[in-house]
């Protein structure tokens, strides 16, 4: 018999599972699309109860064709919101999506108070629109009654994998793991634990929270019904850590950046938690056993979504992975920069008001340019998240491993290695989200003896060697005056 695991992922695009061999190969894939709602300029939500059916849809159809796995692991789109009832299960709103910028002002608010010293210095994180502490308080003072209904403890928040654990236990487990606790702005990431004073801060009740538990844990058992037999759910990680896992980065100085919907870096620092001094974010890595071994993070928030803008809105092509040939029909983008800057600008600008613009437009721009500057955009901006680590006294890293939709783009990730000087190395298995989230429920499981196991499954695919030159300075230098153009503070 075959050893498996099925992993869910549910992304902010899509819910998908997949089921791996012991040796991280792909036995099965499922997948639903997810939509998004815009109700207004700034604000993204989803329905969290279609995030829940279509969950369960493509992991029922993975475990139709492998019944026998060896355990259940959940990785998620980190900081999106959901409220529920916890009689009912139902969602008092929708899911507020980690894009969503209608907090903005609020976080300005608090930041003018004097409050990031104290969010900074617990939670590694910088007072944002982006974390979930925010998004909960809009929903409580927004909704009618639900603040009432919270603090009677009528209510539950979560992130979404506890959204989904707490429907695949059948509402018997409210909890949630380290990583996706770290991403709130309430969980002290140096105590490991709900924060008092944060908590009062943003004007939560503590009884909203979920049990926070390490990433390998019994996180309970499926409930009856939702699957032919029960399974036990052993591991779960936000989705940029379980890429961490998934790409074996467990030492020190190790980088893994994840192109998806937006783009995320994080750097390994091993187990102290150092407060960044640059713009970064410092947050969990993963904790297990107790002993948490912490992360430099650089979030950008639109990556891939700008090829998705493309060939959605734009109608420049109509698969995304036509971009690579129509970019590569040009010699340069002709002086053209794409700064995507939809749904605000991440690390290390962190400017929520910052809006998109195509910038150094004539009369010779074509789509094949703007296509080429909308990838090159992808090296400008991880070099932007390099430049600040190595400030903030982090290990210069020698190779980045890169994952994610966008690595499958040959000329995006060529032009990586070349902007940032440093061989890109891309794995084996590109789905290392959901591979990282099966790393640790087989960890939990057995399947696996500990990290060294996992590393050893690990294998290259292709390396992008680097020939940087001066024209790769000279377009970086142009990269920084177009952001200049779109930056409001």
């Amino acid at each position: 018999m075959t050893i498996s695991i099925l992993a869910i992922d549910q992304g902010t695009t899509s819910s998908r599972a997949i089921v791996f061999g012991r040796d991280g190969k792909t036995l099965s894939i499922h997948q639903k699309e997810l939509h998004l709602h815009y109700p207004q300029g700034g604000w993204v939500e989803q329905d969290a109860l279609d995030i829940w059916a279509d969950t369960l849809e493509a992991a029922r159809a993975c475990l139709k064709e492998y019944p026998d796995v060896s355990g259940i692991g959940i990785t998620n789109q980190r900081e999106t919101t959901v409220i529920w009832d916890r009689k009912t299960g139902e969602p008092v709103y929708n899911a507020i999506v980690w894009q969503d910028r209608r907090t903005a002002g609020m976080c300005q608010k608090l930041k003018d108070a004097g409050h990031e010293t104290a969010v900074r210095a617990k939670t590694g994180l910088l007072i944002d629109s982006y974390f979930s502490a925010t998004k909960i308080a809009w929903i409580l003072d927004q909704v009618p009654g639900v603040r009432q209904r919270a603090e009677k403890g009528e209510l539950a928040f979560g992130t979404i994998d506890c959204w989904l654990l707490w429907n695949l236990t059948g509402g018997k487990v409210h909890a949630t793991d380290a990583t996706n606790a770290s991403r709130t702005m309430l969980y002290n990431i140096v105590t490991h634990e709900w924060d008092a004073e944060l908590l009062k801060i943003f004007n939560l009740p503590v009884s909203l929270l979920p049990e926070v538990k390490d990433n390998i844990a019994d996180f309970g058992t499926t409930a009856d019904g939702i699957f032919p037999r029960p399974y036990k759910i052993g591991g779960m990680a936000g989705d940029q850590q379980a890429a961490l896992i998934g790409q074996a980065c467990f030492k020190p100085g190790m980088v893994k950046s994840t192109y998806g919907t937006g783009c995320f870096a994080l750097m390994n620092i091993g187990l102290q938690f150092r407060e960044p001094q640059t713009r970064l974010l410092t947050t969990l890595a993963y904790k297990l056993g107790g002993q948490s071994a912490y992360a430099v993070e650089g979030s950008i928030f639109v990556a891939g979504a700008a090829i998705q803008w493309l060939r959605d809105k734009a109608g420049f092509f109509t698969d995304a992975a036509e971009s690579e040939k129509l970019a590569t029909s040009v010699p340069d983008a002709q002086g053209v920069y794409f700064v995507p800057a939809f749904t605000g600008l991440g690390a290390p600008y962190w400017d929520a008001e910052a809006r998109g613009a195509i910038l150094g437009l004539t009369r010779e721009t074509g789509q094949a340019h703007i296509t080429r500057a909308a990838l090159e955009a992808q090296a400008y901006q991880t070099l932007d998240l390099m430049e600040d680590m190595i400030k903030d006294g982090s290990t210069d890293p020698a190779v980045i491993r890169a994952d994610g939709g966008l690595v499958a783009n040959s000329f995006m990730c060529q032009f990586l290695a070349d902007m940032l000087g440093r061989p890109i190395e891309i794995p084996a298995c590109t789905e290392t989200t959901a591979l990282g989230a099966a790393f640790l429920a087989g960890l939990q499981a057995g399947v696996y003896k500990d990290f060294d196991d996992i590393a050893a499954s690990w294998s290259l695919a292709e390396r992008y060697e680097p020939n940087p030159s001066d024209v790769h300075k000279s377009l970086y230098e142009g990269w920084k005056r177009a952001v200049a153009r779109v930056l409001t503070s």
